[in-house]
C-alpha cells in the first residue's frame, strides 16, 4: 500500500483503540482515509490513536459505541455520515473473549461474546451497507480468527461466533457483490498482544513449534492485509476467508 492509496475514502473501524483495531485504524489513516475509531470504554486509548493520526497529517473523529446495541450502532453511523458524507470501508473488528470449558460456561458468557462478536458485526454491517449500496462502492473487512476455522478447547462460544462471522461474510458478499460492494474476512492466527504477552515460557514455546515462520504476528501483519482489501487492488477480491497466521499447523 502506499499513502494517498485510499484518499477520499471514509472508514469506520470497530474496537480500534487498542491491539488489531489500533494498528488497522492507524494503516487506514496511513494511506489517506478518513478513519472513525469505534471503542466502547476506553477513552483515553481512543484519543489517543486520534491524535496519533492527526499528528500524522490524517482525519480521525471518535465514535463510543457498544456495537452489540443497535440504537447505538444507529446513532454512530449518522454520526460519521453526518461528519463526513458516507463510510466507504467498514472493519468488523471489535470482539470479546470469555473462555469456559463447555459444561461450566454461564449462559451470559456465551451471549455476550456471541453478541459483541457477531450481533456487532451484523449491525454495523447492515447500517453502513446504506451508504455504500448509495454510491455502489464499499468494503466490508471482518476481522474472524483461526479459532472460527479449526476451534479451540474452551473457546466454544468465541469459535463459534467467529465460524459464524465467516459464513456470514460470503453470505453478505453474495448479496451486495452486484453493487460494486465486497466483503472479506481476515483470520488472525496467534498475534503479539497483551494476551500473548502473559503467556507462560512454556506455552509461547509450543505455540511457536505450530508456526514455520517462528514467529508470532505483529499487530501490522494484519492491518497490512486490511488495507489491501480495502483498496482498488482488492477489486476483484470478495467472499474469501484470509488466513494470516505464519502457515501455523
Amino acid at each position: 500500500m502506499t499513502s494517498g492509496e485510499l484518499e477520499g475514502r471514509v472508514s469506520l473501524v470497530t474496537g480500534a483503540s487498542r491491539g488489531l483495531g489500533r494498528a488497522i485504524a492507524l494503516r487506514l489513516a496511513a494511506c489517506g482515509s478518513k478513519v472513525a475509531i469505534n471503542y466502547r470504554s476506553s477513552d483515553a486509548d481512543a484519543a489517543a490513536v486520534a491524535r496519533e493520526i492527526e499528528d500524522g497529517g490524517g482525519e480521525a473523529m471518535l465514535v463510543p459505541a457498544d456495537v452489540a446495541d443497535a440504537a447505538a450502532v444507529r446513532a454512530m453511523t449518522r454520526e460519521v455520515v453526518k461528519k463526513w458524507g458516507k463510510i466507504d470501508i467498514l472493519v468488523n473488528n471489535a470482539g470479546i473473549t470469555k473462555d469456559s470449558l463447555l459444561p461450566r460456561m454461564p449462559d451470559d458468557t456465551w451471549d455476550e461474546v456471541m453478541n459483541t462478536n457477531l450481533r456487532g458485526a451484523y449491525l454495523c454491517t447492515k447500517l453502513a451497507l446504506r451508504s455504500m449500496m448509495e454510491q455502489s462502492w464499499g468494503r466490508i473487512i471482518n476481522v474472524s480468527s483461526l479459532a472460527g476455522l479449526t476451534g479451540n478447547q474452551g473457546q466454544a462460544n468465541y469459535a463459534a461466533a467467529k465460524g459464524g462471522l465467516n459464513a456470514f461474510t460470503r453470505s453478505v458478499a453474495r448479496e451486495v457483490g452486484s453493487r460494486n460492494i465486497t466483503v472479506n474476512a481476515v483470520a488472525p492466527g496467534f498475534i503479539t498482544t497483551d494476551m500473548t504477552d502473559r503467556l507462560p515460557q512454556e506455552t509461547r514455546d509450543e505455540i511457536l513449534a505450530r508456526i514455520p515462520l517462528k514467529r508470532f504476528g505483529r499487530p501490522e501483519d494484519v492491518a497490512d492485509l486490511v488495507a489491501f482489501l480495502a483498496s482498488e487492488r482488492a477489486a476483484y477480491i470478495t467472499a474469501q476467508i484470509m488466513c494470516i497466521d505464519g502457515g501455523v499447523l
